[in-house]
């Protein structure tokens, strides 16, 4: 393929997921917190063709959306792969070049493979080798390694049921021929479908001659069910690990380490055991964060500290060098610079200023039944612990709120709070409360 050659992509992705026994389409589950369909759709795009097309079935308004702004066709109903390709050639109407047709439960492609078959001038098939074929459409190769003909399981004999070369589904056809080779489709098969894999039978009878490029499984392996979700999973981590390490991230235990598709990293980072990072999740330099603890749509920036056992809840800042401890949420709130919350706390639409201390046992209360409210609270602040702000309430730059209070008004600069029940002492009252229990009990025992 030369630099000018046109391409465009059809991605087939009508699937209802009922082999996932699912109500989710089959391309919107996700692998590494993204749907299926955008690993792909990202490797199709880095080929840079000219007109990339989704088909799917009507009233799957999550792929439509996901797809955007590629363009999407419908497939009304769901007739086999043939007939699948067929919505889209409107699409390609005065189109010339090569077009390459995926499967969209097949999100992780070889893209080099993939250029090689653009570049053939035939059709091109992409197929892999499997010890266990099953369920897959089995290859047959002329003397040349050319493909004769794809049989789909359901119409295999027991003799092609040994064959190990399997099709993946995907193919890429010169663009003048694909709509006379569709229509001369037919659905003389045991599942009355039309097979996109009967069209190098038909190109054949043109003296063109289909190619086969096999690839490894990773590349070429469909997804039908949630154990092959699983297994997907385990590869995609495994690759997001690898670059992480490759760019400055120390994990303690890597494979217990789960990570989103888009987390960017810094260098210097350290992971313990058993993290969770979600999607839209930024780690700057030199961040730490310890075992047990889930991230997910949070900024971490240079120095911060996190864990173990913290939950980051998105829109999250925690800043440059700050401390967010044991045992403590935060949700939708900017830990600022230096800031610290060791333990046990909640932190919820909440501004925490440089340098501020957080006690054990705080809790910002930011709901009051029907509407979130927002806690400003300065730098310097000492909170003590077991304390509770109820929101909204504004803290001035160094004021001190003593440990057990209950905060519902502001505090100006650098003022003490002190929100709780006056403690009464009562000389001898504990002796007397002892000795009238132990009576108690001991009648309680004669009762007995």
């Amino acid at each position: 393929m030369t630099q000018s050659t046109p391409l465009a992509v059809i991605i087939l992705a009508a699937g209802k997921g009922s082999r996932m026994k699912s109500n989710m389409p089959k391309v919107m589950h996700k692998i590494a917190g993204r749907p299926m369909l955008g690993w792909l759709i990202e490797s199709c795009e880095a080929l840079n063709p000219e007109k990339l097309i989704v088909v799917t079935a009507p009233h799957m308004d999550d792929v439509v959306d996901a797809v955007s702004p590629h363009h999407v066709v419908f497939q009304k109903e769901q007739r086999g792969t043939g007939d699948a390709v067929k919505p889209a050639l409107e699409e390609l109407k005065g189109f010339k070049g090569r077009v390459l047709i995926l499967l969209g439960d097949e999100p992780f492609i070889n893209l080099e493979v993939v250029k090689d078959m653009i570049a053939y001038d035939g059709i091109s098939a992409m197929a892999v080798s499997l010890d266990d074929p099953t369920g897959m459409g089995r290859i047959h190769l002329d003397e040349q390694n050319f493909l004769k003909y794809v049989v789909e399981e359901a119409d295999c004999t027991d003799e092609q049921r040994q064959i190990k070369l399997c099709g993946t589904g995907n193919y890429c056809v010169p663009a003048e021929k694909l709509e006379s080779w569709l229509n001369q489709l037919d659905t003389d098969n045991a599942q009355g479908e039309y097979y996109l894999t009967d069209i190098p039978k038909i190109a054949a009878k043109e003296d063109i001659k289909t190619k086969v490029f096999e690839v490894p499984i990773v590349n070429g392996w469909g997804i039908n069910n949630r154990f092959q979700l699983a297994e997907h999973e385990v590869y995609a981590q495994e690759i997001l690990r690898k670059d992480a390490m490759m760019g400055g991230v120390t994990f303690v235990d890597p494979n217990s380490v789960t990570l989103s598709w888009d987390t960017e990293f810094g260098q210097d980072i350290l992971i313990e055991r058993n993290v969770y990072i979600g999607p839209w999740t930024s780690i700057e330099d030199n961040v730490t964060i310890h075992a047990f603890s889930y991230i997910e749509g949070a900024i971490l920036e240079d120095g911060a500290e996190v864990g173990p056992y913290a939950r980051i809840r998105p829109k999250s800042i925690i800043g440059a060098g700050a401390v967010v401890g044991n045992f403590i949420e935060v949700n939708r709130s900017h830990v600022k610079p230096g800031a610290k919350a060791k333990h046990v706390s909640y932190l919820g639409d909440a501004e925490i200023g440089e340098n501020t201390n957080i006690g054990a046992g705080t809790i910002i209360a930011n709901y009051d039944g029907f509407f979130k409210h927002n806690t400003s609270i300065g730098k310097n602040v000492f909170v003590g612990s077991n304390s509770t702000i109820i929101a909204p309430v504004k803290i001035g730059d160094g004021a001190i709120i003593a440990a057990g209070s209950n905060v519902n008004k502001n505090i100006t600069e650098n003022a003490m709070a002190i929100g709780r029940s006056r403690q009464e002492n009562h000389a001898g009252w504990a002796t007397q409360y002892r000795y009238i229990k132990k009576e108690q009990k001991k009648r309680e025992e004669d009762d007995d």
